[in-house]
């Protein structure tokens, strides 16, 4: 009856880690999902600034040959 005893726990305990280890997954894999969103939603805020930078310095070139006509 031990031997049996000692097979039954030993299901449970891997079941259990494999559970845990499931989960981590899962939180990992959710982890990496916000920060990719994260670094996605930089990126666009990044391309904004340079576009109104780049209009920006536009308009002030345009300023610049008006003056000097």
């Amino acid at each position: 009856m031990k031997p049996t005893l000692f097979v039954v726990c030993l299901g449970l305990m891997l079941g259990a880690c494999g559970a845990d280890t499931a989960t981590s997954a899962a939180t990992v894999a959710k982890l990496k999902a916000e920060e990719a969103k994260k670094g996605q939603q930089q990126l666009d805020q990044m391309k904004q600034q340079i576009d109104a930078a780049a209009q920006q310095a536009e308009a002030q070139r345009k300023a610049m040959e008006e003056a000097t006509k």
